[in-house]
Formats: C-alpha cells, structure tokens, sequence
C-alpha cells in the first residue's frame, strides 16, 4: 500500500469514527444561555425566596455567565402551585420549591419534602448524600422528566399562630388553619378545616378572618410576615416539618442539554445554597423569638395529648399510601436512615449539647 492509499483510506476511516462518536455524545447547547427560573415563593419572603435568589446567583456566577438564571417569584410568570407543571411542561426551565405542595402528582414527593415526625436538615442530608435518598429522587422525579437538588431549609418549623390557646385535641374541631403537605392531612383527621395556601396569601386570608390560624416557618420569617400584628398565641415546636427541604428541580431535558462542568457547577451551587439557607433562618430566629416576647406575643407549646394525637393522625396519613410502591420504598429506606442516624445523634449531639448547655448555664 502507497502512503497515498494509505492517508486516503486513513482520514475516511477517521471521519467515520468521529461522525459515529458524535452521534453518541450527548447534544450539549452552546453559547450562553438564560433559565428560567419559577419559584412557588412570593417576592421577598424571608428566608425561602432568598434562597431561590442565592441559588440562582451562585449558579449564574459560577458558569460565567455562560447560564444566566432568570428569576420569577411566584404570580410573575406562573402561580405559586403552578410550577410543578410548568417546569415538567417545558414552560419554564425549573423551579424552587417545598414538594409537599405538590402530592397530588405523587404522594412519595412527601419524603423529598417533608412528612410529619420526619428528619431534621441534618438527617435528611445524611439520607440524601449518602444513604439511598438521592437515588430514589432520581427515579421518582425522572416519572415527570425532572431532576431535584436540595438546596435550602429552614430548620425546625414551629406549630403555629393561633387565636386562643389550645389546650385540647377537642380545640382542633372545626378549626381553619392553614398547613399544607402530609402535616395538614394529618390535622384533617383531627376535625381541622385545614387550607393549603401559598405563603403570599397567609396574612391577608389570617387578617380577614378567612382561617382561624397558620403554621408558617419559625420566629425570623414569622415575624417579617406579620402574623404577630393578628394574634398573639404562639406555639415554637410543630410535629408537621422538623426540617422541611426545598428543592431546585429541573427539566431532565434542560439537564441533559448542560455540559458536565455545568452540571457540576448547578448541582454545587445548590448543596451551597442548602448549607447558606438552613444557617440564615437558625442565625435570625432567636433575636426574632425574643422581639415577638416583647411584643406581647406568648410563646406556648402542645400538651402530651395533643401531640400523641398529632403522632396517631401522622401515621394514619403514612398507612394510607403504603399502597403505593414506590412510596413504600422511599418509606423504608426514609425510616431506615432515620433511626440509624437519630440512634447515634442522641448518643452523641443530644447529650452533648444538652451537658454543655447545662455546664455553661445557657
């Protein structure tokens, strides 16, 4: 063979590799590109619509530029529980949001949120990154062509604003109080006329009279909500959300359209977004507890009856889905990582904090 020959049939055989090698690589979109971002938070409430903001900056800074995230409050593109489907229909890009909001696409959605009794920020995170929780969100959000990151919390939320004490379960009668997710269903079963409404409308429907009382975060994003100025019985520990997770879900077609440095870039720019949102809210809620006091409001908490009928109701709530495949494994992998990390936090972390807070006199 002539080295003419030899370069001829050479670069054909080269091309042909490289057209076959091109056809498999995933199509990644060039140049820079703008994501539009939906969130079911009103503009500037404390603590989950900065969250939204923080995400969107970092993953905008990071990437250069080359992603620009466009931000939309809730009402200013699609509504608050809109955009689940928006994102899911191609009308926007992704969202940032609390999934509880959205059971009736699927009940296993709960665990990817929250569910009554359920993990605190940093158990959950121990399920998520390194117990079994990322890959079934995987599988689970993939049903809708979407893919989730955690990327804020708030924390241990509390019980909630309330018109009068309540000092039975009997008081739960009738009552109309604003709580969404599995926690509110749980209420339900407890005689509650129970609301599920977006965090912009809590105020207005609790100062007309439209419900009797709300759950909303905790003392920080309580306080700039305004509840205080309405009633003054409050109660700082709730059953429904010990550590509710917000996720930033994106289309899997946008996803799968990003280069793998972008991909990277999204996906840290949301476990910073976590670690900075779970430290803003526990950073601000003490000072605001203390304002609330000297304002007038009294800080109350459940009797042992009402909690024990919060637990019977939550597990009901629980039973009712079991039905459910998939949801019945995210259950048990849910609960499995739950009590292996709960078993080592209160032999180390709990006792702990409690001898040093006793040593110290805090």
């Amino acid at each position: 063979m002539d080295r003419r020959s030899f370069l001829t049939k050479g670069a054909v055989g080269g091309a042909a590799a490289a057209t076959a090698s091109a056809l498999a690589a995933p199509a990644y979109a060039q140049g820079n590109r703008t994501l539009t971002f939906v969130t079911t938070w009103g503009r500037g409430l404390a603590g989950v619509h900065d969250a939204a903001q923080h995400c969107a900056d970092v993953i905008t800074a990071m990437t250069d530029g080359q992603l620009t995230v466009d931000l939309k409050a809730a009402g200013e593109l699609v509504g608050a529980f809109e955009v689940f489907d928006a994102v899911a229909a191609g009308q926007a890009d992704m969202y940032h949001g609390v999934d509880y909001y959205f059971l009736g696409q699927h009940p296993a959605l709960s665990f990817f949120s929250q569910i009554p009794f359920g993990m605190n920020f940093q158990e959950y995170s121990n399920w998520w990154y390194h117990d079994g929780g990322k890959e079934l969100g995987d599988e689970l959000y993939s049903i809708f062509g979407l893919k989730a990151f955690p990327s804020g919390n708030t924390g241990p939320q509390s019980g909630g604003w309330f018109a009068k004490e309540m000092t039975s379960v009997e008081d739960f009668q009738g009552l109309r109080f604003r709580m969404p997710g599995q926690g509110g269903q749980a209420l339900g079963k407890l005689g509650a006329s129970v609301q599920n409404l977006p965090g912009a409308e809590v105020y207005q429907a609790l100062a007309s009279g439209a419900i009797d009382g709300t759950e909303w975060i905790g003392p920080w994003a309580d306080e700039k909500a305004g509840f205080q100025e309405i009633t003054k019985f409050y109660y700082t520990s709730g059953f429904h959300e010990p550590g509710p997770n917000l996720n930033t879900v994106v289309s899997l077609d946008v996803w799968d359209s990003l280069t793998p440095a972008q991909q990277a870039i999204f996906e840290q720019a949301c476990t910073a977004t976590n670690i900075w949102s779970m430290s803003q809210f526990m950073a601000n809620n003490s000072a605001a507890l203390q304002r609330l006091q000297s304002g007038g409001v009294q800080v109350l908490e459940f009797n042992d009856e009402i909690w024990d009928a919060f637990g019977a109701a939550a597990q009901e709530v629980v039973a009712e889905n079991m039905g459910d495949e998939l949801y019945a494994r995210c259950y048990d992998s849910y609960m499995t990582s739950l009590q292996a990390s709960a078993n080592w936090s209160s032999r180390s972390e709990g006792e702990t904090t409690m001898q040093r807070n006793r040593v110290l006199g805090i």
